[in-house]
């Protein structure tokens, strides 16, 4: 078996990470225990670009269950567990092309490794995958019977993709389900940001100014949780909708460039680029924390701050870089603007990514049974996915909810009924 990862020798503490994650979660469980009988993903080739995590490796282990022959590579240079890639390899036979650090020739050599397998599905945590698939291996391309994206950046590329007429297969929106962005990424990104930045800087959140760009659910989650932390949250945001709703939940909203100057620390959440550019960090006060918690590492003008400073110092804490700007003003770049829930800490929880990743492997198994019928576009989650892994993870919470009587069912079936 071909690999690429840091420490096979890692094997044993990264076996213990992943049995602690699988104990959390539940419904990942059962769909696992099922896909061991069943083998709904008898001898199809799949590659998967996705952070190499605990929570992932679960995920790995049941698509092995089911049947898949399974190549997974790292979607991100700085989220990889060493550990878990090892345990991976070593104790359940999955390759693994991931090391944490590794640099873009690395990163990119892995995603070619992942390609090679042939995949007939995909998993991609932002598109990396599908596009290198597109872009250099057209043959792969038209073996590819369907796709899973997992982030809001994954699905804006690929949406792009089907709108130009460029995409070539059809793909599974995994991240619009409801089981996965109101919990996974409102829940799991809102506390995991705020762990990241946290180990990185050790910094106490309450009395700050925390600037949060962008108000989807990841942002959502982020501001929630540092407002519960005594922080003073400022929100920056395009959509006027989300700006709304941001200033009615008793948030300050304004422009970047008026946040820019009175910030403490800034994070990143909106999946575009160059959202803080120098003109913003030109401004800021001296200290002033910098972090991006989306999928690339193009949300803060890191070059740009680059040119800005007249000098710069590496390491002065673990994820933490130094950058002084003419002013004398020092910037502490976080992470080097990669996600800093993964960088700098270890993700989102597992209880939250069992729902994520139970609906990713039923979208899976959905997506085989139904190639045939799947038009070249993005598709939705189906209704009766999202259904079943509510209830099963309300029910693995000891939590029991009404049904609709048959009077109820029939009023709201109907229409001659007023009132």
């Amino acid at each position: 078996m071909k690999y690429d990862i840091k420490d096979i020798h890692l094997a044993e503490i990264g076996k213990k990470r992943i049995e602690w994650a699988e104990r959390d979660m539940p419904v990942l469980g059962l769909v696992k225990e099922r896909f061991e009988k069943e083998k709904p993903l008898q001898g199809r080739r799949m590659s998967a670009c996705l952070h190499v995590t605990a929570e992932t490796a679960n995920l790995a282990r049941t698509l092995k269950a089911g049947g898949a022959d399974l190549v997974l590579c790292a979607s991100n240079p700085l989220s990889t567990q060493d550990d878990v890639s090892a345990a991976l390899v070593q104790e359940y036979g999955i390759p693994v092309y991931a090391i944490k650090g590794e640099d873009e020739k690395t990163y990119y050599d892995h995603i070619r490794a992942a390609i090679e397998h042939k995949p007939e599905v995909t998993m991609d945590d932002g598109a990396d995958l599908v596009s290198n698939i597109h872009n250099d291996y057209p043959d792969v391309a038209k073996s590819v019977v369907a796709s899973m994206e997992e982030t809001t950046t994954g699905v804006i590329r690929l949406r792009a993709m089907a709108k130009d007429g460029a995409l070539k297969f059809p793909v599974i929106a995994v991240n619009d389900a409801m089981t996965k962005n109101l919990f996974d990424n409102r829940y799991g990104t809102g506390q995991s940001t705020v762990d990241g930045i946290i180990r990185a800087t050790d910094i106490l959140l309450a009395g700050k100014n925390v600037v949060v760009a962008g108000f989807g659910w990841c942002g959502k989650g982020f501001a929630m949780r540092c407002k519960g932390m005594g922080a003073n949250v400022i929100v920056c945001e395009v959509d006027p909708i989300r700006a709304l709703e941001a200033a009615m939940e008793g948030y300050r909203v304004m422009t970047m460039m008026d946040a820019a100057k009175i910030g403490d620390m800034f994070c990143t959440l909106t999946g575009d680029i160059h959202v803080i550019r120098p003109e913003h960090m030109a401004v800021m006060k001296d200290g002033a924390i910098v972090a991006n918690s989306g999928h690339f590492n193009v949300e803060i003008d890191i070059p740009g701050l680059k040119k800005l400073a007249k000098a710069s110092r590496t390491g002065v804490r673990n994820f933490v870089d130094e950058y002084t700007l003419p002013s004398g003003n020092r910037i502490y770049l976080l992470a080097d603007g990669r996600l800093i829930n993964l960088a700098a800490a270890e993700g989102h929880p597992a209880s939250v990514m069992d729902m994520s990743f139970a609906t990713q492997a039923l979208a899976t198994e959905w997506a085989i049974k139904n190639a045939s019928q799947l038009k070249v576009k993005v598709h939705d989650v189906p209704a009766q996915i999202e259904d079943w892994v509510s209830r099963l993870k309300l029910k693995s919470m000891n939590i029991q909810i009404d049904e609709l009587t048959e009077e109820q069912k029939a009023y709201l079936a109907s229409w001659e009924m007023g009132t």
